[in-house]
């Protein structure tokens, strides 16, 4: 077998091949025996009929066809591993000469991996490494200074967050949880949807127009108020935005918002802490945890931007395509979890998918050169994972899925294999640039 690899623009190359006629004449054989199968030749079980009664009834060039496409898939497929071409995507195949007693002649051309030419990144690598020592914090290998008041301001946060609502007979102020029955009216008739009863709303967390909750405060419980109010002029509702309307309203209980005291008690009461410091002291470390994350993600997406500005490299709109269908994916996962889907989506923002896509493009692109270049790096570093490595990652994986119904059954072992092992040598690529 000849061959003759040729580079094209736009990451593709081309491959022309010419095949001796005694080494794919095996493959009329083959192809003979495949198309008998489907057909019914008195005398003769399926596929037992001999070639020259086949060639008669499917016709010669059907056969030679046939072989053809079996000997090019073949042969294509031992070319890529014996030149180790990153081909992705699907090939256009050409038969160039084909006839029986002849030499099989036959061109591919397929996108590849484009290559990755990086200048002088190590230099620009050190440089933010060096910055972000400058600066100090976990990210640089030092620890990051967790203020008091900082840890002071989360324990509110968190005591706020278990606040309770104590029933009370005086005025509603702001900062407690009330429920009114309330009708809006316009013109003296109720508008669409402008009615409602026993709604509970915080005073002073400002989700209704500008005017409505300052009404309520000093109302008392049972008491009955009505007042006018004008719709904000960029209000959603264009038929009422900029409008006057009349508001009757009850209060029906007004509750009083109890914070508990930042206390041993508390620390308690929040399950394993013997006393107040030692909750301090967890929420210091967790606090610690997180702004090492941060700083770590933020160093890391430093280093993408520099090698991207850096990075030489084509773009092949397959792999641009296959980014886009990926964030897709993740946007419907996403949406899924608020209780919407894509199609309620696109409808209420008056999108359609193509728009987004549009949107996105400058972004995938992004995420597709990120990849290659770490590809890039990891090559050229000769960074690797274990096969162990990997199938011990892969098992946490499935023991999570193992947790929830029928999802274990659906598992792409093979996709799974590849991911893992991507997101495990990136995962070693960044850890090499932090030690430049």
């Amino acid at each position: 077998m000849n061959k003759e690899i040729k580079k094209l623009p736009n990451s593709e190359i081309e491959i022309k091949v010419s095949i001796p006629f005694d080494e794919w004449k095996k493959y009329l054989d083959q192809a003979a025996l495949e198309l008998s199968k489907d057909i019914k030749i008195p005398g003769f079980r399926p596929g037992k009929a001999p070639k020259s009664m086949m060639e008669q009834r499917v016709g010669k060039d059907n056969i030679l066809q046939e072989a053809a496409e079996k000997a090019i898939q073949k042969t294509y497929a031992d070319i890529l591993a014996e030149e180790k071409i990153d081909a992705i995507g699907a090939p256009k195949a050409e038969i160039l000469k084909l006839a029986e007693g002849n030499d099989l002649e036959y061109k591919i051309i397929t996108v590849v991996i484009p290559e990755v030419k990086i200048k002088l990144w190590k230099d620009e690598i050190k440089k933010i490494n060096k910055k972000f020592s400058a600066q100090g914090g976990s990210a640089s290998g030092g620890k990051d200074t967790i203020k008091d008041e900082d840890v002071n301001k989360e324990i509110t946060k968190i005591a706020e967050s278990r606040a309770i609502f104590i029933t009370v007979n005086r005025e509603a102020k702001k900062g407690d949880s009330v429920s009114v029955d309330f009708k809006v009216l316009r013109d003296g008739a109720p508008i669409e949807n402008g009615t409602s009863k026993n709604h509970t709303l915080v005073l002073g967390k400002g989700v209704f127009i500008p005017g409505f909750e300052e009404n309520i405060i000093g109302m008392k419980e049972r008491e009955e108020k009505k007042f006018n109010l004008k719709f904000p002029a960029e209000y959603h509702e264009k038929s009422l935005a900029g409008k006057e309307a009349e508001f009757e309203v009850k209060l029906n209980l007004v509750q009083e918002r109890q914070v508990p005291e930042a206390n041993d008690k508390f620390a308690k009461s929040l399950g394993k802490f013997e006393n107040l410091e030692i909750f301090k002291k967890n929420i210091r470390e967790g606090m610690e945890k997180e702004k090492e994350m941060q700083n770590k993600e933020k160093k890391r997406s430093e280093f993408l931007e520099e090698l991207i500005k850096l990075a030489e490299t084509e773009l092949p709109e397959i792999l641009v395509k296959s980014e886009l269908s990926k964030m897709l994916q993740e946007f419907e996962i996403q949406l899924s979890q608020m209780g919407m889907n894509l199609e309620g989506f696109l409808s209420k923002m008056s999108k359609t998918q193509e728009d987004l896509e549009k949107e996105w493009k400058i972004q995938a692109e992004k995420r597709v050169k990120s990849a290659l270049i770490l590809e890039e790096i990891a090559k050229e570093q000769e960074i690797k994972v274990e096969n162990k490595e990997v199938e011990d990652e892969m098992n946490k994986t499935i023991q999570y899925y193992k947790k929830e119904k029928d999802l274990e059954k659906n598992i792409d072992l093979g996709r799974l294999y590849d991911y893992t092992k991507g997101v495990l040598i990136n995962e070693k690529v960044f850890e090499y640039l932090e030690s430049l």
